[in-house]
């Protein structure tokens, strides 16, 4: 009932918006996840990273046909972790597309079917959707032979230029991608750009530096080490799933407020894993 609700709440906005000559952000209500084109020698390939919820599916795949036209697909499907708001389409999307998925080793259980997910943790906060959260789907996917691991590396197929940079906390293999170039990162769930335990926030998509979603997040000493990773990279552009994107010297001065008040802004005061 609760993922049906939640579902029902990100179809209210479903849009997409041109935030750079390469990256298109879809937004989805409660979450967001974006389109990544190669700008270089194959300026018609582009990879989706993260897929959204189960009612997200239909929308990319018409978003993709009117942006790019109704044979092209996307040649992979890069994940930032394996939460139900990540990849609640995936599966839809595989079928369609029959692409690969790439995600961190460390994510590969909660895909293989071999891992369920912590459940969601209601105690963290007031806010309606941490609330709600222990009602939230945790149970593992299974992809088969689908997913894949991300390169040693840190290379990330079919998008050159970019890399993935481990920010676990919220989940054992969370990343985010970075591109050094022109200092844009995709930062995933590592934190938030509106307050995700509140379901007004949410609807309104306020804007409040946060970190991660309290109510999903296992480890608080690796989510602080995350944050300090993003922002010792002086980033010009980022990309969050929830919140709406942030350049400039606003992102970076955020990005350091939250850093040097990590325990008053992101960790909650009492929870399971505090």
């Amino acid at each position: 009932m609760i993922e049906q609700m939640l579902e029902k709440i990100s179809e209210i906005m479903q849009t997409y918006e041109q935030l750079t000559d390469d990256i298109i952000l879809l937004r989805f209500t409660v979450v967001n996840s974006c389109i990544v084109a190669n700008l270089g020698e194959k300026p018609n390939e582009f990879v989706l990273v993260d897929t959204g919820l189960k009612t997200s599916g239909d929308f990319i795949i018409d978003t993709i046909e009117k942006l790019y036209g109704e044979k092209s697909y996307p040649k992979a499907i890069i994940l930032t972790h394996g939460h139900f708001d990540h990849v609640g389409s995936v599966i839809q999307l595989i079928k369609t597309y029959n692409i690969p998925v790439y995600v961190h080793p460390l994510e590969i259980p909660y895909l293989t079917g071999k891992k369920d997910y912590p459940r969601g943790d209601s105690t963290v906060d007031d806010g309606m959707v941490a609330k709600m959260s222990k009602y939230f789907p945790n149970e593992a996917l299974d992809l088969g032979g689908f997913i894949h691991k991300l390169p040693e590396d840190g290379t990330i197929p079919y998008m050159p230029g970019w890399k993935w940079i481990l920010t676990k906390g919220h989940t054992p293999g969370h990343i985010s991608l970075y591109r050094e170039s022109d200092g844009t990162i995709i930062v995933g769930d590592a934190l938030c750009t509106t307050k995700q335990e509140s379901l007004i926030s949410v609807l309104t998509q306020r804007e409040q530096i946060s970190g991660p979603p309290a109510y999903l997040t296992t480890n608080w000493e690796d989510a602080k080490h995350a944050i300090e990773t993003i922002t010792n990279l002086k980033p010009n552009l980022a990309v969050f799933s929830h919140g709406n994107p942030l350049e400039g010297e606003e992102l970076r001065s955020h990005l350091k407020y939250l850093k040097d008040n990590f325990e008053e802004l992101a960790k909650p005061e009492h929870g399971r894993f505090t």
